[in-house]
């Protein structure tokens, strides 16, 4: 893949070559670049843009480290994405919550709108799929807000860098549909794959959540994990199968005692944790979209959505890692 140098008005400048480049995409939403200090050029420099083609990518520079010991000179930045985490989603003034309603690509341009004059562009499609009053959680990030809310209608944000030959470039963002590659995509020792399952049924299915108050004003709230995962208030294991923990925030009000309660109830709950380590593998995914793992001599089964992305080129050897999501909310590398 071409890699590009463009200025801080997204206005090509040259293509890189030779370089060391590392761009995290989707966990820690950063990269780094390397330039030989005898192929160092004047012409990068802080608010410099770099990135590939039709593809996610790349980002702004922000840092530069020199060392006069070492051969290179490393330049840091953060991603796209990386530039969404760093922007919150505030309730409006006098509200408890940010509710927004309307298409999917609408809403996500209000978003970004919001936060960003220029560099992005949200897509004029029409997805077909709307929100109705959807709540985002009270001070999350741009990112996360985003991701949750179209992962809810089952999507996912794609990004891409869109260069133009006569005129500056821009990043793309849209809502797309989550591909479920599990029925096509299933990672087993046929693949070289060693991997590792485990499958939790006997986890908490009742969780009694505390909060302000005392005593018999203190504020209660019982959710309970149904039948198909779902959680809610009505209860439906009883009798032996009742497992119950108590989650105690003496500091929450009822809305965020709920949301925290909601939160710790899946960490809590039967889960199936898949963690990979595929020593050669070439799967072409997204993040958000999901892959399949199984175990036969167990028979156990689980899918996940890929998570994160890393490509590298080092010494002139390009490489895509893979992470997918655990329950635990580590990622499992896949390479």
């Amino acid at each position: 893949m071409e890699m590009i140098l463009a200025d801080e008005f997204l206005r090509d400048k040259k293509r890189l070559f030779d370089v060391d480049i590392d761009i995290d995409v989707g966990d820690k939403n950063d990269f780094e670049l390397s330039i030989g200090r005898g192929q160092f050029t004047e012409s990068v420099g802080y608010g410099d843009v770099i990135y590939i083609p039709d593809t996610e990518y790349g980002g702004i520079i922000g840092e530069i480290d020199t060392d006069t010991t070492l051969d290179v000179i490393k330049y840091y930045g953060r991603t796209w994405r990386g530039m969404l985490d760093k922007k919150i989603i505030r309730p409006p003034s006098g509200q408890n919550y940010r509710i927004i309603s309307g298409e999917l690509n609408t809403v996500l341009r209000t978003l970004i709108g919001e936060n960003f004059s220029t560099i992005f562009s949200v897509s004029d499609e029409n997805t077909g799929a709307s929100v109705t009053s959807y709540q985002f959680e009270r001070y999350t990030t741009l990112l996360s807000g985003i991701k949750k809310m179209l992962q809810s209608k089952g999507y996912r944000l794609q990004i891409k860098y869109v260069q133009q030959e006569k005129a500056a470039g821009y990043v793309q963002l849209a809502a797309v549909p989550i591909v479920d590659h599990s029925q096509t995509i299933e990672l087993s020792q046929d693949d070289q794959l060693n991997f590792s399952f485990s499958d939790v049924r006997n986890g908490v299915n009742h969780l009694i959540c505390l909060g302000k108050g005392e005593l018999k004003d203190r504020t209660v709230i019982d959710l309970y994990v149904g039948k198909n995962g779902e959680i809610g208030k009505t209860q439906y294991y009883k009798g032996a199968a009742e497992v119950v923990e108590v989650y105690d925030n003496n500091n929450a009000e009822e809305d965020e005692l709920e949301e925290r309660g909601i939160e710790k109830l899946k960490e809590v709950a039967n889960r199936t944790t898949f963690e990979m380590d595929v020593a050669s593998l070439n799967i072409a995914v997204e993040i958000g979209d999901i892959v399949g793992g199984r175990d036969y001599l167990t028979g156990l089964y689980a899918k996940k959505p890929i998570t994160g992305k890393v490509w590298r080129i080092s010494d002139g050897k390009e490489t895509l890692d893979y992470s997918i999501e655990g329950d635990d909310e580590d990622e499992n590398s896949i390479q």
